[in-house]
């Protein structure tokens, strides 16, 4: 069964996390520039032979859309021009920055190694994938 990419998109950094090949289980991938992140998905997609993005939507409390989701949206839109065959979700990824340091807390990590965004941008994508694989394996 193909993957399900998911992806953190930041206007710095974007993480991402890939499914396993049974969409049941969600692995943290890596964390690259958001200006290199085009190039990395296509070169990730016939590699792991993914036919599913999901990327996270971040909303404010209040349900309004955040500041860079118009840059999301885009980026979104961009990649449904460039592989019209791929299908294209987002997800409210609400908190998960906030989930991904308080495990990163949990698991014993230290201080230093917390104030490492790339790895809560890589976490957080993961959240987002396991979120979505939760929905549709109820």
């Amino acid at each position: 069964m193909p993957k399900i990419l998911a992806i953190d998109y930041g206007a710095k950094r974007t993480g991402f996390a890939l499914s396993d090949d049974s969409r049941i289980f969600a692995f943290g991938l890596s964390t690259q520039e958001t200006k290199n992140a085009f190039t990395y998905i296509e070169a990730l997609i016939p590699k792991e032979k993914i036919d599913t993005i999901v990327i996270g939507m971040p909303k404010r409390l209040n349900n309004e859309p955040a500041d860079i989701t118009p840059r999301i949206q885009q980026f979104k839109n961009q990649l449904r021009n460039k592989f019209p065959d791929l299908k294209i979700e987002d997800i409210d990824e609400r908190f998960t920055s906030k989930m991904a340091f308080q495990s990163m807390i949990d698991s014993g990590m230290k201080k230093k190694d917390r104030q490492n965004k790339a790895t809560i941008d890589e976490i957080s994508a993961t959240l987002i994938l396991q979120n979505f694989l939760e929905r549709i394996n109820p």
